[in-house]
Parts: structure tokens; sequence; C-alpha cells
């Protein structure tokens, strides 16, 4: 079931490289931040995790938005490298600044279906962990319905095919950017209030799910929604798998040895085009 937030996390990370064709380093931060706002809502505002999702969706749109416009923008169509800075530098800081704010601490927040489980013959599967996967495959679906049936979405569609294309045809690639940024910075602060009442919340928490995030992208295919999607249900089975069978230490390493084995048959990936 944890498959379908890191099928979220991804879904963001490759909305983002597809239409901008940059690697956003810091999506486990804004992961990391929507648990935050998730929990100062829960603990001084009364709102539970699931309550406050579409407030968190908003306040991480104008999170990613304003992002775009005061750091990001400044360095469209310079190298890849300029980017791979930039956002690892906002990695840095966001945790940075977290820290500063709200401590070392691990928080957490509590709710009324936090240890609830729905259980089949022999089978408990956890209400929270269902309810994560059923809110991201909704969140999935709402992304490829906005993409394939708005204005806005299909401009962003041809300025991820080609920016020069879309630029004749009267779009504007900047404001398509500015937008994919923010849309991607919902799923991740999305994806971090799912994760809220089965997670503990601290400024490290991120870097749990960058690094599945980016195997799911490059497992499915880069710039790929389905890809995304698939990758990230495929490392949940995977990870759920080997910690049931083997050992839950060791449910990372099958996850490893799938992606590597995807990779050796198919190197980009599930549903990547080929170069």
């Amino acid at each position: 079931m944890i498959g379908g937030v890191y099928a979220l996390v991804a879904v963001g990370l490759t909305l983002i490289f597809g239409v901008m064709k940059i690697v956003n380093f810091a999506q486990g931060e804004f992961v990391m931040l929507g648990m935050y706002v998730s929990w100062a809502l829960a603990t001084f505002v009364g709102i539970g995790p699931y309550p406050g999702l579409l407030i968190v969706a908003v306040i991480m749109f104008v999170g990613g938005w304003l992002t775009f416009k005061l750091l990001i923008i400044r360095i469209i169509g310079k190298s890849d490298e300029a980017f791979i800075l930039l956002t690892l530098g906002l990695s840095i800081f966001l945790q940075n600044i977290t820290l500063l704010a709200f401590g070392a601490d691990y928080l957490t927040v509590t709710t009324t279906v936090k240890d609830a489980a729905i259980r089949f013959g022999g089978l408990a599967i956890s209400l929270p962990r269902l309810i994560a996967f059923g809110v991201a495959l909704v969140m999935v679906a709402a992304l490829t319905l906005f993409l394939n049936r708005t204005d806005t979405g299909r401009a962003m569609r041809a300025t991820a095919e080609s920016r020069e294309v879309a630029t004749l045809l009267g779009i504007d690639p900047v404001s398509c950017f500015a937008v994919a940024f923010g849309v991607g910075t919902v799923m991740a602060g999305i994806a971090g209030v799912l994760l809220t009442p089965m997670f503990y919340v601290y400024p490290g928490v991120g870097t749990l799910f960058n690094t599945t995030a980016f195997i799911v992208v490059v497992l499915g295919g880069m710039g790929s929604l389905t890809g995304a999607l698939v990758g990230g249900l495929l490392i949940g089975i995977v990870e759920a798998l080997g910690g049931t069978f083997v050992s839950l230490d060791l449910s990372q390493l099958f996850a490893f040895l799938i992606f590597l084995a995807v990779l050796f048959v198919r190197p980009s990936g599930l549903f990547g085009r080929s170069a």
C-alpha cells in the first residue's frame, strides 16, 4: 500500500522533469514540509491530516510557485549543473531551516484511524496505508485528467514535447514551468500528509523518500507518469513482500535488486523512450 505514496512523490518528480527537463533534488524536502504543515494544522488548529488535505495542497502549491519565481526562474537556460546545485542547496536549506524552527524532536500526529486495520480473513491491512493508497491513486488520476482535458495541461504537455514549438504556438513556457513546479510540489506535500499517521515528523524524514522516488522515476522511465505510478506500486509490493517473508531490514535491498534487473533488461525504464 505504501507504493501508492511512492508513486505520488515520483509523479511530482517526473512531472517537473518532463516539462522542465530538470531533476528536483529537493522533492523529498517538500514531502517533509507537507508533513510539518499537516502536523501544525493538527496541533495548533485541530484539523487532522485527512480533513486538511486541501489546505496543505493550496499551501504547497503557493510554496512551489514562489520557489520557482524566486529561485528556479533565475537559472532557466543555464547548465544542468546549475539546476543540480540549486536544488541540492534548496534541499539543505529546507532541512536546516526546519531544524531551526522546530528542533530535532520526532513529532507525531494522532488520528482516530492511526491504529485501525481492515481484516480480510487472516490478512490485516492498515487503514492509514489503505487511505494513502486510495488518495494517491485519485491524485494521479486527477493529474492525468488535468494534463489531458484542460488548456493549461495541454500547454504543459506541448512544452514538454518541444519548448520552441510551444513558443511558436503562443504558449508561454515559463508559465508552464511555474505551474509544473507548483503541481509537483503539491504531489510531494500531499504524500507528506498521507505519511504523517504512519511516520515520525522530523527534518530529515524527506531523505527517506527522496532516494526511493528517484528509483521509481528511473525504473518507470524518466518523464513518464504511467511509469512513475507502475514503478511506485512495484517498489511498494517488492518491499512489502521482502519485509514479510525475508526481513524488514532487507526490504529496500530487494527493491534495489528489482531496479537493477529492470535497468539491465531495459535501460530506458519500463515506460521510458529509448534514446
